[in-house]
């Protein structure tokens, strides 16, 4: 009769003595911190290139964040209002330059779904469509949702977009896949973007600049040959972005403009709540 329960082989061991022993004397790392060391030690001993040693580093680090650790604020959420006529949307959607939105009725808290603002163009074409039937399913997280659970959530519901909510079941922020990925491969560009070899102050075709926002203001002074102070002389800034945010008093939108020192900035992208990039032209003669 044979055994019921039969007693599986053990695995093969294919180690030699010499592995066995240098395991022994060096074993494996215990916490993550030696693991980001032993990463650091391999990228060292060229076994792994810089950017592959970041994008572990990433992924390690991801599995101890949150969805709350890297949404965008309720406070700094492009929201679309449900009862707004068709240009005002129109003028939002161009202004702040996103793919998709998060749209209420009412309150701001009461987000009744996502528009994508290709679909919104299906209006210029057929006016008799409801702007309702073209919202999509709004996906809600809460603030504790772990980054490799959501990721593995936006690729397998084919979201780009989830409204994260409080222990409260409030708004508190959103969150999108590219922020996700982020954490891993860096920050994404796109067509803003420039590369740092081009440099943060750039001359474009009508005479004006684009300049970066993390730019220096003793930078942007000498590229000018003006002086920029702030109206709060209990202020100190850094950077063009900060001082000209602080200025404008709210977080600056794709499309406003703001004069100082004889210089028109003009926002041209943000992301985070934060300037990627302004043009900048002196303002006419005329004009002063």
């Amino acid at each position: 009769m044979s055994d019921p329960n039969p007693t599986r082989p053990d695995r093969e061991d294919n180690r030699t003595f010499l592995q066995k022993i240098a395991e022994f004397i060096h074993p494996g790392p215990d916490s993550t911190d030696e693991l980001l060391d032993t990463l650091i030690e391999a990228e060292h001993n060229q076994l792994i290139g810089a950017d592959s040693r970041k994008m572990l580093e990433g992924v390690i680090r991801m599995a101890e964040m949150s969805a709350g650790d890297i949404m965008v604020p309720s406070t700094r959420m492009e929201l679309i209002n449900i009862e707004d006529a068709y240009d005002t949307m129109m003028h939002g959607v161009i202004d702040t330059a996103h793919s998709r939105f998060p749209v209420f009725e009412g309150e701001r808290e009461n987000i009744i779904g996502i528009l994508m603002a290709k679909d919104l163009l299906k209006l210029q074409r057929a006016p008799e469509l409801n702007i309702r039937a073209l919202l999509r399913p709004a996906v809600f997280v809460p603030e504790s949702k772990g980054l490799n659970d959501l990721l593995r959530d936006f690729q397998s519901n084919h979201n780009h977009l989830a409204i994260v909510i409080d222990e409260f079941g409030r708004v508190a922020g959103l969150v999108t896949i590219e922020d996700v990925l982020e954490e891993i491969v860096g920050e994404i560009e796109d067509e803003f973007d420039i590369a740092e070899d081009e440099g943060d102050i750039f001359g474009l075709p009508d005479r004006s600049y684009r300049v970066s926002g993390d730019t220096t203001i003793e930078r942007v002074e000498n590229a000018f040959n003006v002086t920029l102070d702030s109206t709060d002389p209990d202020e100190d800034f850094d950077t063009i972005g900060g001082l000209i945010a602080h200025e404008m008093g709210h977080v600056p939108r794709r499309g406003e403009h703001h004069v100082l020192a004889g210089l028109d900035f003009v926002v041209m992208h943000t992301k985070g709540g934060a300037v990627k990039w302004f043009k900048v032209a002196p303002v006419p003669a005329e004009s002063v």
